[in-house]
């Protein structure tokens, strides 16, 4: 087998843990593979912890600073995305505590030349009140659902980023749905559509 130099895009086709044995043998320029591979996942969370592009990125700066400097601490017990977005969790929950700033819901950029005004309106509507009604969870269903749905983390793995046991996770996506369509509901109740 060639030799890999820390430029090549060969390294791109490798799996997490190889990529992760490489750099802990010294060749720390191949951890950039990992972030390009993972960044927009941990981007994401940031989204939701923060109002603006500019705090996610410096949080996914701050993960992904992390993750480098305690990466002799995986253990591979889990895949490094799982490990990768735990400390992202942690990060982001700790972030919020210090300065009480939390965003369920992302901003998303709406490209005003492809949809009419009032289709820009209702996008804009709808998304207030999920962003209402997720924010009126608690913080227990809330993360649940955040890393379920927007994610697509499977159920097991939320209970190794959020420490919840596996049946707790299932039961909090559950009643965290249950809740968002009693406020969705009731919202729409109160704008006069018909429900």
């Amino acid at each position: 087998m060639r030799e890999r130099g820390a430029d090549s895009t060969a390294w791109s086709d490798l799996p997490d843990d190889l990529l992760i044995k490489a750099v802990l043998n010294g060749n720390g320029d191949v951890f950039r593979v990992l972030v390009e591979r993972h960044q927009r996942a941990v981007y994401g969370i940031g989204r939701r912890f923060f109002r603006n592009g500019d705090d996610a990125a410096d949080f996914a700066q701050e993960v992904f600073i992390k993750a480098y400097t305690n990466l002799s601490g995986f253990r591979g017990r889990s895949s490094f995305r799982t490990w990768l977005m735990k400390i992202a969790y942690n990060t982001g929950v700790n972030s919020v505590k210090r300065a009480k700033i939390v965003e369920p819901l992302g901003e998303d950029e709406i490209d005003s030349t492809a949809e009419s005004p009032e289709r820009i309106h209702l996008k804009r509507e709808i998304r207030a009140a999920l962003n209402e009604a997720v924010a009126g969870l608690p913080e227990r269903y809330a993360i649940c659902l955040d890393l379920y749905f927007f994610y697509g983390v499977p159920y097991a793995d939320i209970g190794d980023i959020t420490d919840i046991p596996l049946n707790t996770v299932k039961s909090n996506v559950f009643r965290a749905k249950k809740l968002l369509r009693k406020s969705l509901i009731g919202t729409a109740a109160e704008a006069g559509y018909d429900v």
